[in-house]
């Protein structure tokens, strides 16, 4: 295959989450941009779009959400903003891919806001995990959610019967080193006895 150095297209998304204050809520930020390399600078970006949300981390429920649109093909296009309102009240475990389909996918939305609501909800994941190890390796005696929130039967490691639960037992720590986490034959066999 031959190419040349210059995309036709690029689509970069960020995810960046933050703790708020108090510890019990997480804000997350996804950013999506399309853009023309070969183009002129004034019409480069496509797209450029913005989804932000905030969790509570006990029962990974959104309780504020924010969609804006920076950059745009259409004048239109965001007057459909007020939609992604609808993310608050969801919970970003079980059932959430399903809920935001049915609110956001297709004519009921925006194909690239949809696009982070999608991203969203593993990285919010990731990020109460994230809270979660950074609570307890602090020392804070009041930590939740549970290492597990938001995993269990997300893939084969977090099957009811996978490894990852085993590993718990076995005492592996999430957010401890190494990368990445020794097989489950290992860690039982490091185990105190």
């Amino acid at each position: 295959m031959t190419r040349t150095e210059l995309p036709l297209h690029r689509r970069t998304v960020t995810v960046n989450a933050y703790a708020e204050e108090g510890g019990d809520e997480i804000s997350v930020e996804a950013e999506l941009c399309d853009e023309r390399p070969w183009a002129k600078p004034s019409v480069a970006v496509v797209h450029r779009m913005v989804l932000a949300v905030r969790v509570r981390l006990p029962d990974m429920v959104i309780v504020a959400a924010d969609a804006d649109m920076r950059s745009f093909p259409h004048a239109e296009c965001p007057l459909i903003t007020p939609v992604f309102d609808g993310l608050v009240g969801l919970c970003v475990a079980a059932g959430y891919n399903r809920a935001i389909q049915e609110r956001f996918r297709g004519i009921s939305g925006c194909t690239h806001l949809y696009e982070l609501a999608r991203v969203l909800g593993p990285a919010v994941v990731q990020a109460s995990l994230s809270a979660y190890v950074r609570r307890r390796d602090g020392g804070d005696p009041t930590v939740g959610p549970s290492p597990t929130a938001g995993v269990l039967n997300s893939c084969h490691i977090w099957a009811p019967d996978g490894v990852g639960l085993r590993k718990l037992d076995a005492g592996w720590r999430p957010g401890t080193g190494p990368r990445p986490v020794p097989p489950l034959e290992v860690l039982e066999r490091q185990r105190p006895r």
